[in-house]
Order: C-alpha cells, then sequence, then structure tokens
C-alpha cells in the first residue's frame, strides 16, 4: 500500500466518518468528538482544518493510495511554549500493525520542523495505548513520563505517557 500524508479535502469526509465512526478508534482519542461520527461530522472537522492558522495547527490527512484512513495534527502551543505543538493521530482499524501510523507521525514530523520554528512536539497517549506507544517511539520520541490519574474517559481513570521529539 501507499501511504502519503497530504492537506484535508472536503471529499474525504465519507472515508474520515468511516474512521471515527468505528469504537475502537474512538476509545484511543479524546473525549468531545460525536458518536455516531456522520459525514457532516467530518465536513466540520476538515473546514475548521483548512480554515485554521497555518502557523497554528499543521493537520493532515494520511492517504493509503490516495484514500484518507486517518489524520495527524499538530497543535502550536503558547505563551514560553510558543515553539512547541502537540501532536494527535488515528489510523483506520484495518490498517492497524501495517506501517501506516508510523510513517505518517515520521512525515509529518520531518515537514512541521523543516517548515516551521517548532523545536518540540509532544504526544500524550493513554497508557493502556501499547500501540500507539510504539508508534511514537518508533519516530524517535523519547518517554519522558508517566502522567498518573491523568485522564478520565469512559467511566475509568487512566494514566497518560508523555513522548516528546525535539529538533
Amino acid at each position: 500500500m501507499n501511504y502519503a500524508i497530504r492537506p484535508w479535502r472536503m471529499e474525504d469526509a465519507p472515508d474520515l466518518a468511516d474512521t471515527i465512526g468505528n469504537r475502537n478508534v474512538l476509545r484511543n482519542l479524546r473525549d468531545g468528538i460525536p458518536f455516531p461520527y456522520t459525514a457532516a461530522d467530518a465536513r466540520d472537522f476538515i473546514g475548521e482544518m483548512l480554515a485554521a492558522d497555518p502557523e497554528q495547527v499543521f493537520a493532515f490527512a494520511v492517504t493509503a493510495d490516495d484514500r484518507a484512513v486517518g489524520s495527524v495534527t499538530m497543535f502550536r502551543q503558547a505563551n514560553v511554549h510558543f515553539r512547541t505543538a502537540e501532536l494527535g493521530y488515528y489510523i483506520a482499524e484495518p490498517l492497524w500493525g501495517r506501517g501506516a501510523a508510523t510513517f505518517a507521525v515520521r512525515a509529518a514530523c520531518a515537514q512541521v520542523f523543516e517548515q516551521t520554528d517548532i523545536l518540540r512536539i509532544f504526544a500524550e497517549p493513554f497508557a493502556y495505548n501499547t500501540a500507539s506507544c510504539r508508534v511514537l517511539e518508533k519516530c524517535g520520541f523519547l518517554l519522558e513520563g508517566t502522567m498518573r490519574k491523568n485522564a478520565f474517559k469512559d467511566g475509568r481513570i487512566l494514566d497518560m505517557k508523555l513522548y516528546a521529539l525535539t529538533r
């Protein structure tokens, strides 16, 4: 399969809705995403990403053979952290374990480091999400620590890991 990252397109909405509409994908994301996730929700998200300040939000569709199969997004932080960005990503479940996430995170981080003044990219996966932690490690992120009892999701108190990659 040929993986790539590119800007979002409105025609990606049905594929995005299919990906996020999967509870197994949604389980690993932060709250605030509607379920069921519709094509209208996907169009709203894509519109927000396309309208976002390109110096503040770095948003990429992850594609397999030019079909949207996931997302990699980085958000510039504020104040003294303005040269730091928080990373979030997800991949459609049929592609889990097939290298799509590793490719996309590596490519997106390289592009952001090359084209911006960002010095540090960090991610905070749920500690139970060992596959996501492994993606970050394969991309050169270092584990900086475990944030104990850092989140409440689906009725559970969860630990999160803190990973970072520096320029």
